[in-house]
């Protein structure tokens, strides 16, 4: 099914869900590779994944605590080691150590730590230091606004078109259930600049300047978030790209070469989570879903469409740790208030249950994902029909007919022929 134009350019006031969705009953509609399944069989599988998700909860401990705080102390140490190096050392490798450190910890804080912790994985340890209330990470956008459009929104509506807005961040064609618009011809190219600015571009996109314009967002609250914003990305800015590089030149090293190298950390960092975000909600086998799909959903429903709107990346366990353990995006996505080190053990349980009930389990390794995510974004720019014709007429010389050509687009008609 394909929403309207006007159901997919219109933002709607999207919420977290309140209270708890019943187990029993059906939606409207199931997506295509769940259709083969009764109510009770959906019923029986979110059983068998509360059963999972309980067994961890029980098991959490001393353990777990413990590793999220040797995570923190290694990734502060890479960071300060990092910045000394920067600092004091005048050769090529030590500019390249001292960058590769600050790199490391920051993927590691962003990723391992400040995602997590920021959705609440943590907070039954009752350290109000590591604690979804009072954590700020170290990334441009806040953690509370941040909190709001990605674990309340983003998790609670995941790919339903309409709801979901983050389904393409309001700037890419992700799906073809997206209308084409003659910006989306752009993709490729808003894309590759998005990636290492990343952290600016999520900045931007949880201001909900969008909304404003469409009158569901209050002028209010954007001049509050746009004020969080401002502040935060001062400090920021303050410690990445003032502090660093003046410590250097207190003792006597390039002011240069330390704004050099936090920018380029900074850059490895967003290219990176870039990579793993995107690999894990755009590559070939994930879905998206209408809002039939989602209308009278259970309990059981709604861990079907986090299995079918996600994908997983096959690595080692080092490279799990690197990517917060969003290699595990299905695990994340169907569990996620549960300490990330656990998903590894989660994993087998869980594909164990898609083979069950003949449910896809999307997977592969990184290089595969992230060539089908770029494929399918440089695919979506072009229209799904003529689509030469059509963006020869939508950019033509001629202002009457592009005026034309983009009336019809948007209207969902054929392209005038003269």
């Amino acid at each position: 099914m394909t929403l309207t134009t006007e159901a997919t350019q219109t933002p709607v006031a999207a919420k977290k869900r309140t209270g708890v969705l019943p187990t029993t009953g059906s939606p409207l509609e199931r997506p295509g590779e769940a259709a083969h399944l009764s109510d009770e069989q959906v019923q029986q599988l979110g059983a068998e994944l509360d059963a999972i998700r309980d067994e961890i909860i029980a098991d959490r401990g001393a353990a777990d605590a413990a590793y999220i705080r040797r995570t923190i102390r290694v990734a502060r140490g890479l960071d300060v080691g990092g910045r000394i190096a920067l600092a004091f050392s005048k050769t090529k490798r030590g500019w390249i150590a001292g960058t590769g450190a600050i790199a490391l910890a920051k993927v590691l804080e962003n990723m391992e730590i400040g995602h997590n912790v920021l959705h609440g994985q943590w907070d039954w340890m009752r350290d109000p230091d590591i604690h979804s209330t009072t954590w700020e990470w170290d990334f441009v956008a806040p953690a509370r606004g941040w909190q709001h459009t990605h674990n309340d929104i983003h998790h609670t509506w995941t790919n339903v078109l309409g709801k979901d807005r983050d389904v393409g961040y309001n700037i890419l064609r992700v799906s073809e259930s997206q209308p084409w618009q003659p910006r989306d011809v752009w993709n490729p190219v808003v894309n590759l600049f998005l990636s290492p600015f990343f952290e600016w571009g999520i900045a931007s996109y949880d201001l909900e300047w969008d909304m404003v314009k469409a009158g569901v967002k209050s002028r209010e609250d954007f001049n509050s978030d746009l004020g969080a914003l401002k502040k935060k990305a001062i400090r920021q800015v303050a410690k990445d790209y003032i502090a660093t590089p003046a410590a250097g030149l207190l003792v006597g090293n390039s002011f240069k070469r330390g704004l050099a190298g936090t920018v380029a950390a900074n850059m490895i960092r967003n290219v990176w989570a870039h990579a793993v975000i995107f690999c894990g909600h755009f590559p070939d086998g994930v879905e998206v879903f209408t809002e039939e799909m989602i209308d009278g959903e259970t309990r059981g429903d709604w861990y079907i469409r986090q299995m079918l709107g996600s994908a997983n990346l096959s690595g080692s366990k080092l490279f799990h740790i690197l990517t917060g353990n969003l290699s595990h995006q299905i695990e994340h996505h169907c569990f996620p208030d549960l300490p990330s080190n656990r998903y590894i053990e989660v994993a087998p349980k869980l594909r164990a249950v898609c083979r069950k009930y003949d449910l896809p389990y999307t997977t592969g390794p990184l290089p595969k994902q992230l060539f089908q995510t770029w494929k399918k974004i440089c695919q979506l720019a072009l229209p799904d029909e003529k689509p030469w014709e059509t963006i020869k007429a939508v950019y033509s010389p001629s202002k009457e007919t592009r005026r034309r050509a983009k009336a019809a687009v948007k209207a969902g008609l054929p392209i005038p022929t003269a």
